[in-house]
């Protein structure tokens, strides 16, 4: 699978999260639920119909986004990449 790191390509989302947003969006875009079927990547995820590696990324992505809102990561620092 491809990554997306944000100093080696540039993406244009300087966010936090971004390279793990790009990762997830790469690999539901890629899943034969959206190439075959043409479903959306949002309906693919409802019917669970995406590889593990995409459940694993939206996983990392749920907890980076909640680790910007937890007040302890000014020690641990966010969580992603």
């Amino acid at each position: 699978m491809v990554t997306f790191a944000p100093d080696e390509i540039g993406l244009a989302d300087q966010t936090s999260c971004a390279g793990v947003r790009a990762d997830l969006k790469t690999c539901l875009l890629n899943s034969d639920c959206c190439k075959k079927d043409k479903k959306t990547p949002r309906e693919c995820l409802k019917e669970g119909r995406v590889p593990d590696e995409c459940l694993q990324l939206r996983q990392s992505f749920f907890e980076c986004k909640r680790s910007i809102l937890d007040n302890r990561r000014r020690f641990r620092g966010l969580k992603g990449y």
